[in-house]
């Protein structure tokens, strides 16, 4: 197994991480083309346009929109169709998600000022969900149920007033999983499309489709490329990249647990990332030897092995400080603590999208049922960007209520810093409160 390997010790090592953490994600010029124009036909077109572009890439025959949007009783029956032990793994999941989100409300406040010429002066936040949101669902063999969870619950939890739900449906198939789902987490509307021609209709809306305030989920490269694009008329959660793990193991983890870890991410696909830190040497050649014991065994194991290849490596560090320096730098989408007392690790991380802390704490927990959101930054812009939450579906207004005497005082200061900035209109206007102009 060609697993790249090196050491923080090596007088390249900067250049060689640098070379690993590379990806290139410019936009596919072939991609961007039809994007723009499927767009620009949905614009203008609707659902005439919606009904066509879903036909064709789906496969479908639908005359009508009412053919493609999916009734709340068909959504009722996917969730009492499901095996009683998806029900319940699904419900587990979802209440312990909406738990964790709750804790995330962002609240309204205000205080006035009290004191001096200032008296009467009230000040605050106003906070306020989103009218509708539209959430975006990969569909046809892949089920991804725990996508639906995690971006609706936490739209609803914020209290979103209307969310709409896409999901391509190739050749007619429906994921009941994916449909229980929506029925669990309260989704609203549901439309049988996909693909740029979906973010279109969300986007700017169509006679069936409502345009929504903002587009959460992930996609393929035509989905990304048209949120991209549509951000602005409407606002977008992020364009993820490939997924990732950073692995740091004090060496006293079993080795096939950190294994198969690193596979759990690279089977994603070929460009997903995983990567060890350890400092010890015999252990990291234990885990190389798990990796050729247990890929043969797993199903996706060509996309695993691509992926390790291409984009993993297996990194020898000083000790753990370093590895925390290091995963710092790399700022990775999921990092795992599998260390010995690794709570006290913690504080050394700044940049990553999700810390699990522990060895028993294994990645995947997360990404279904552990309760914080799966939706997190990749690429590196965990160094300034956050997880999905609540307050991705909620906006701040602020509050200024300024008494009489108080626009004296603040006018004054108003009227010299505008005189400054060269704009005398908004000098003036905050001077005909204080009667220095009449």
């Amino acid at each position: 197994m060609a697993v790249k390997r090196f050491s923080s010790a090596d007088t390249d090592f900067a250049q060689k991480l640098d070379a690993l953490l590379a990806f290139e994600g410019a936009q596919d010029a072939a991609v961007e083309q039809t994007v723009v124009a499927i767009l620009a036909e949905v614009k203008s077109s609707g659902d005439r346009a919606l009904i066509e572009f879903t036909n064709r890439f789906d496969h479908l025959s639908a005359r009508s929109m009412a053919e493609l949007e999916l009734s709340p009783q068909e959504l009722a029956g996917s969730l009492a169709g499901l095996a009683q032990e998806q029900r319940e793994a699904l419900e587990i999941a979802a209440q312990r998600i909406r738990n964790f989100h709750r804790r995330q409300t962002l609240q309204s406040w205000q205080y006035e000022e009290t004191q001096g010429e200032l008296a009467g002066t009230l000040l605050g936040q106003k906070v306020t969900p989103l009218n509708r949101v539209g959430l975006y669902v990969p569909g046809g063999k892949a089920a991804y149920p725990s996508s639906v969870l995690m971006n609706a619950i936490p739209a609803k939890v914020a209290g979103v007033g209307e969310l709409i739900m896409v999901v391509p449906t190739p050749n007619g198939e429906r994921n009941p999983l994916v449909l229980a789902a929506a029925a669990l987490a309260g989704v609203d509307r549901v439309f049988c499309i996909g693909g740029a021609q979906a973010i279109g209709a969300l986007a700017y809306g169509t006679q069936t489709v409502p345009q929504v305030d903002k587009i959460v989920g992930p996609g393929n490269a035509y989905v990304a490329a048209a949120k991209r694009r549509v951000f602005g008329v409407v606002g977008i959660d992020m364009v993820a990249g490939p997924s990732e793990i950073l692995i740091i193991c004090d060496g006293k983890t079993n080795p096939d647990w950190v294994a198969m870890d690193l596979f759990s991410q690279a089977e994603h696909d070929e460009l997903a990332q995983a990567v060890l830190l350890c400092p010890d040497e015999d252990f990291i050649d234990r885990v190389l030897q798990s990796i050729e014991k247990l890929l043969p065994t797993m199903p996706r194991r060509e996309i695993i092995r691509n992926a390790l290849e291409n984009r993993g490596a297996l990194i020898r560090v000083r000790d753990l400080d370093e590895a925390c320096a290091v995963a710092n730098r790399i700022a990775p989408e999921h990092l795992e603590l599998s260390i010995d007392d690794a709570e006290r690790w913690v504080d050394k991380i700044h940049n990553a999208g999700a810390i699990f802390i522990g060895s028993y704490t294994s990645e995947s927990l997360g990404d279904y049922c552990a309760g914080p959101n799966h939706v997190l930054p990749t690429s590196g812009s965990a160094r300034f960007s956050s997880p999905l939450g609540v307050y991705d579906f909620q906006k701040r207004s602020s509050l200024i209520l300024v008494s009489r005497e108080a626009a004296k005082t603040l006018g004054r200061v108003a009227s010299v810093l505008a005189t400054g900035e060269g704009l005398p209109a908004h000098a003036r206007s905050a001077e005909y409160r204080i009667g220095l102009d009449s």
